[in-house]
């Protein structure tokens, strides 16, 4: 499981061919890439620590506080092409992505977890659409958080 989280102070997913959009201030960007083999032990894993990234400055501009802390947002968008190995040759490897039957789910529950069990607003994009995000990165301030299936934590 490969999550890139971006500290931001506004973003929006467009998703032109279902008429979709969702917004956020405040926040986290969070690109799920969900990889063969994960399970939800891996997505509980990341909902809690995308929930308790200290990344937002405190009143002595240290970056100490959460986006719990901060009444913030999470816009989540899977993102299969986090799996991408580039090792060989000129177009990435997709191979360790998870098939979508599987991703899907673990994505949906990420989600989920990441609003009901951690606290965190959550807007989404659409799973396998082919969508626009735009943001405002803060900092900027990027996060790279990854975990093997059954790495302990």
């Amino acid at each position: 499981m490969k999550a890139v989280v971006q500290r931001v102070s506004s973003a929006s997913v467009t998703v032109a061919a279902e008429h979709y959009r969702a917004g956020i201030g405040a926040g986290l960007v969070i690109l799920l890439g969900v990889e063969q083999g994960d399970t939800e032990a891996e997505i509980a894993w990341a909902a809690k620590k995308c929930a308790g990234l200290r990344i937002f400055k405190d009143d002595e501009e240290k970056m100490n506080r959460s986006v719990k802390d901060i009444g913030g947002e999470a816009l989540v968008v899977s993102q299969f092409t986090l799996a991408g190995d580039c090792r060989k040759g000129n177009r990435p490897s997709f191979i360790t992505a998870a098939a979508p039957d599987v991703a899907k789910p673990l994505y949906e529950r990420f989600c989920e977890l990441l609003e009901k069990e951690n606290g965190v607003p959550v807007k989404r994009g659409i799973f396998q659409a082919m969508m626009a995000v735009e943001l405002l990165n803060d900092g900027p301030v990027t996060i790279l958080l990854e975990r093997k299936p059954g790495e302990a934590t």
